[in-house]
Formats: C-alpha cells, sequence, structure tokens
C-alpha cells in the first residue's frame, strides 16, 4: 500500500474525508499529535486501525466531533458534561460517558464497554475534514502501539508508511500532548489521563475535585493511554536524573546538566506549555541520534509535577516503564 501525503487544503481535506467514508484510514493532525482517523461507525475500518497500530483490542478509542451536540447524540450526557463541554470544547478534553441507547459507535471502538470516550478537537481545519464525513471518526495517535506520539505528518510517515492510506499534513501540533480523558460516567469525575487541560482548571471548572485514577489494570484499560508501557522511544529512559553518564543523551529542562554531549532542550526558560508541545519531538530526536551514535539511554531531567507537567512526567513514566 501506498501511503498518500494530502495537503491541509479544501480538496485534499475533500479527499481524506472520501477515503474515510470508503473505509479506509488517513491520520489527520489535530492540536493535540496526530490521529489516526477511521470511521467510527464501520467495524472493519476500525479493526483495520488495530492492525494498523498493532493496537491491542482492548484500549479503547477516542471518537471525535465536530459539536458537542453532534458527540452528545452518542452518549448520555450529565450536567457536569455539559458545563464541561461549555467550558473546555473544542479543545483537548476527552468525556468517558455511558453509551447512549442509539449509539452508532462500533463496540470495538469502545473494547466491548458500556462506555464511550467523544471529544471535539480544536482547529478549524480539524473539525472542517469531520464536518465532510459527516459521522465520528475514531483517531488514537497515528504511530505503531506503545511508541511515542506523533506531533508532524514526517513523524506518522516515519512509523506507519505503508500501512495507511493517507496523511493530512497539518502541520506541527500546537499542544504537543495528549487530551485529557475524564470519566464522568460514575457518581465523582475522575481522571483517567493527563494531557492538555490540567487538573487545576478541570477541578476549577468542575467545582469539585476530581479524584486520580485507581491502580491500571493492563488486562483492561477503560480509556487509551493507561497502559503501563507506553509513549516509549527505543533507547531506555531514565527519569529525574541529577547526573549524565557518557552513554546517555539528555532530555533537558531549563539549565541542561553539564557532560552531555546530545542535548534536546524542552525548554530552557522552563516554560511547561513549550515542554509539551516539544516532548514528543524531543524524544523522537535523541532515540534516533542516540541509537547513531551508539548511546544506550535517554536520561532525563525533573519535570514540574504541576499544570501541564503532569501530563509530561505521566508520559515519561510510562516511556520509561519496563517494555511488555
Amino acid at each position: 500500500m501506498h501511503t498518500e501525503l494530502l495537503p491541509d487544503t479544501p480538496h485534499g481535506r475533500e479527499k481524506a474525508a472520501a477515503i474515510l467514508r470508503a473505509g479506509g484510514l488517513v491520520a489527520f493532525g489535530t492540536e493535540t499529535v496526530y490521529g489516526l482517523g477511521a470511521d467510527a461507525r464501520n467495524d472493519r475500518a476500525v479493526t483495520a486501525i488495530y492492525a494498523a497500530k498493532g493496537r491491542p483490542g482492548i484500549n479503547p478509542l477516542i471518537s471525535h466531533f465536530t459539536s458537542a451536540e453532534a458527540a452528545f447524540t452518542q452518549v448520555m450526557p450529565t450536567l457536569l458534561a455539559r458545563r464541561l463541554a461549555a467550558r473546555f470544547w473544542p479543545g483537548p478534553l476527552t468525556l468517558v460517558l455511558p453509551r447512549g441507547v442509539d449509539c452508532a459507535i462500533s463496540p470495538i471502538a469502545t473494547a466491548g464497554l458500556p462506555t464511550a470516550a467523544v471529544r471535539v478537537p480544536a482547529g478549524g481545519n480539524t473539525r472542517a475534514l469531520l464536518a465532510a464525513c459527516g459521522f465520528p471518526v475514531v483517531a488514537p495517535s497515528a504511530n505503531p502501539s506503545g511508541r511515542v506520539s506523533p506531533s508532524d505528518a514526517a513523524h506518522v510517515l516515519a512509523g506507519l508508511e505503508g500501512r495507511i492510506d493517507a496523511v493530512l499534513d497539518c502541520g506541527a501540533c500546537r499542544v504537543g500532548v495528549e487530551s485529557t480523558i475524564v470519566d464522568l460516567s460514575g457518581a465523582t469525575p475522575v481522571l483517567l489521563r493527563p494531557g492538555g487541560i490540567t487538573l487545576e482548571a478541570l477541578e476549577a471548572a468542575c467545582g469539585m475535585p476530581v479524584a486520580a485514577p485507581q491502580a491500571h489494570n493492563d488486562s483492561r484499560p477503560s480509556a487509551p493511554g493507561q497502559l503501563s508501557s507506553h509513549y516509549a522511544p527505543g533507547l531506555a529512559v531514565r527519569l529525574d536524573a541529577d547526573t549524565i553518564g557518557a552513554d546517555e543523551a539528555l532530555l533537558a529542562f531549563g539549565q541542561p546538566l553539564p557532560g552531555s554531549t546530545l542535548v534536546w532542550n524542552l525548554s530552557e526558560r522552563e516554560d511547561l506549555h513549550e515542554a509539551a508541545a516539544r516532548l514528543f519531538a524531543g524524544l523522537r530526536f535523541l532515540d534516533m541520534e542516540g541509537h547513531r551514535r551508539g548511546l544506550v539511554r535517554i536520561a532525563v531531567q525533573p519535570i514540574p509535577g504541576h499544570g501541564l507537567g503532569r501530563a509530561i512526567r505521566d508520559r515519561l513514566v510510562r516511556a520509561a516503564s519496563p517494555r511488555p
């Protein structure tokens, strides 16, 4: 299969939509990362996403919509869900809610769970593509399962060339880490995955604490991004480094540790928004160049645990976890 690179123009988006309508797979940029899109209603197309990525079938997918009204036709929204949608959509927030009576999302996309994960992405061009489709589009990150998420079209092609039909080149992603996922299917909101909406902003909008997730179960995740090993480069990852070894590349934050010969600085001015946007590109660069130089590990300087730092640390902890 040849993977076609499409421009983010009205003609390119219409061609991408035509491929999706025909049951094909198209990667496209959102404000978070590039997603690998398929018709959420089409069992065969959804199954093809799992095959192209090598993704476990137990790992559910997020369905993307043009508006909150469209999303809420597929699930049973609570008052809190409507409040959060009004505050954060379009944007990097995913809500997990009970499937609606007439939910058209494939049970394969929800991994057989009684809930569905829905979001309205930011970016007029992204929503223009969704509007051209006229149906919900599932779109996990457009990379081989468990590996570093893609933040530009070249990253997608590096991992999925020949496995998918097309990539809609939407440029670099602005946020750079995946959406925050909140489970609203129970009595209290639960944070399933930190992401582009901070916990502090989320709790302010909820007017109540948002519970931390229970220990994740790799055999039955309730949302994407919960597997213990995820977002992983080929090189091993060492967290909270205060020294650097001769065989290590350095993922820096602020002033780099002395002694490293290969450095990617997430943010010299210690700006967490800049760091999030540069995270996945940095892991990819250090992995590729580190392999070329014969290095064995990526050492990561400490990242604060507040604001977007919570999402960055979550990705790095999973990148550092033992590989299955």
